[in-house]
This record gives structure tokens, sequence and C-alpha cells, in this order.
């Protein structure tokens, strides 16, 4: 009797025109030759989606970025994020990894450069999503778990007027004049390891102890306030609270002690204003040697476990 030929296996997919799920042939050798870990650095204007998370009849940068590799590399890719930005906030140094089959790497138009990805991906992407850079990484980097910090920039006007309309969409507005000096004074006192969980929506299971490193402020040469704010991690909407929190002292209507008080508190506070999302970009992530990055991973799962940080 003949010899029948083997079925052949298949993925579910999205199409980058349509969200319609696709049938698309698995070639037999996918991951025959091992697997191998991709780094993306990403960069976004968060202004049109749900934040970076999926979610369901929402768009997200994730699914974005996952339906179009998926779609360059003909294989599901799944990212793991270093920094989970709520809606509207922008990243120009959000990080991401993927696991992926070596020999999607090794196609004619790919030729085991992943760097080749970054100009297919510029065309394929809407134009409030980029991936800026591609390279394969140690199977141990953990784009989240190997992290050592993150750094974060608010942009914040209180112009009378609000914000300039081309710088709309990135710098939140505050209502009231505020002071820089007493800006820099409250931000101060929230440095280093608290428990910050009068700024931090609550997310069962979660931390609220966090190392905050950097809190400081400048006024540029347009007249804005430019927060830089940097932690070995975020709590859910933790900067903006901290942004809100320090604003209410730089505006005069609460003072330095009520601020360095929201640190003995255990759970949200109702007094501490959440900032716009608008206003806050992730800038950076930070990532020890190659050599470093197990021992990182060891360390960040003890602390964190299974919950997530996020940014905003």
């Amino acid at each position: 009797m003949p010899r029948q030929p083997e079925p052949t296996s298949t993925v579910r997919r999205s199409s980058r025109l349509s969200r319609e799920p696709q049938t698309e042939p698995v070639g037999a050798d996918s991951g025959a030759g091992g697997f191998c870990r991709l780094r993306f650095d990403i960069s976004y204007d968060g202004t049109d989606f749900a934040g970076w998370a999926r979610q369901v009849g929402q768009r997200s940068v994730c699914e974005e970025l996952e339906t179009r590799l998926s779609t360059v590399l003909r294989v599901p890719v799944r990212l793991t994020v270093a920094g989970r930005t709520d809606a509207g906030v922008h990243a120009t140094g959000q990080v991401a990894h993927a696991e992926v089959p070596r020999s999607v790497l090794e196609t004619r138009s790919i030729a085991g450069d992943p760097a080749t990805l970054v100009g297919r991906l510029a065309k394929m992407c809407p134009d409030d999503v980029r991936v800026t850079a591609v390279r394969v990484v140690p199977e141990e980097f953990d784009a989240r778990f190997s992290a050592l910090r993150r750094h974060y920039r608010y942009r914040l006007t209180d112009a009378r007027w609000g914000a300039e309309p081309v710088v709309a969409r990135t710098t939140a507005t505050w209502r009231r004049p505020l002071d820089v000096d007493a800006l820099n004074a409250a931000s101060s006192e929230l440095l280093g390891l608290n428990d910050f969980a009068a700024f931090c929506r609550r997310r069962e299971g979660a931390t609220t102890i966090r190392e905050l490193q950097r809190f400081s402020w400048t006024r540029d040469a347009e007249g804005v306030l430019v927060g830089e704010v940097s932690a070995d991690a975020f709590c859910w909407s933790m900067v903006r609270s901290l942004v809100g929190a320090v604003a209410s002292v730089g505006d005069g209507r609460r003072d330095i002690d009520w601020c360095r008080g929201l640190l003995e508190e255990r759970e949200r506070s109702s007094q501490v204003p959440v900032a716009e999302a608008r206003g806050l970009c992730l800038v950076g992530v930070d990532y020890p040697a190659d050599d470093e990055l197990a021992a990182r991973n060891t360390v960040t799962r003890d602390v964190r476990g299974s919950t997530g940080c996020c940014g905003g």
C-alpha cells in the first residue's frame, strides 16, 4: 500500500491586515534546531492604546507587536516585557523578549541577522509603535526578572494655557503654579527602600515595597517641568501617584510632612491624586552583565513572585 503523507500541523495567528485568525502550516523542522532568545527594544506613543497588556476588544501594544512578529517569523510569538505600562503611558525605552526557533532566523530575508527585523517591522507597524533594535541574547535574559531598575520621565506643565499643542500628547497639565524647589524637597523625602502602599493600586499578592532610587525635577527651556523617576520596580499606578503627591506639595496645598507621612500608610490613600497618564514615559531599563543574569533572575523572582510590575 502506498505510504500516505503525514498530516501537516497548523497554528492559528492573526493577519497584519485583519484580526481574523488565519491557519498557516508550521514546518516540521520548527524548533528542531533548538530555540534562541531575542531581545526587542521598543518605542510607542501610548495615547491610543489600552496599555501594554492584551485586553479583549481593546487595542494593546503587545497584540500589535505579537501579531506582526508572528506574521514575519511564521511562528507564534509571545512577548515578555520589562514594564506593563498602563493606558495612555508612552515608552522610548521599553524592552521585551521572546523565544523563537533558530530556524526562523535562517530564512533568506533574515539570513541569521535578527536586526533585519527592524526594517521589516517598520513597514508593517502603525505609526505609533516601533521596534528599534533586535538581537540575540543569552537564554538567561528575562526582560522582566533580569531588570535592575526602570527609568521613567514625567512631563508636566503649569502654564495657564496648558500644554503646547505639538507636545500635548506627551505633556500633562497641572492647573496651579508649581514651585520646582518644593517639588524636589517633597520628592527627596520619598527616596529609598519603603512601603509605597499609599501610592499603589491594590493587586492581590503583590508587594508594595520598592526602592525609589531617583526622583528629581527640573524646568526645561520651554518652562515644562520634567521629573526623572527610577526604581528597581514600580507598582500599579505608582509613578503617577508619586507625581500627584509631590505636585500637591509643589502647588502649596500640602506640606512635606504630609508627603512623608504617606510612607506610613499600609493601603492606597484617597488623598493622593493620580497624575495624567499622557505625561509619563518609560525611557530605559537597566540590566546586569550577561554572567550575572541568572543570579538576578533568582533574586527578583524571590522578591516579586508571580506578580508583575506596572509602569504608570
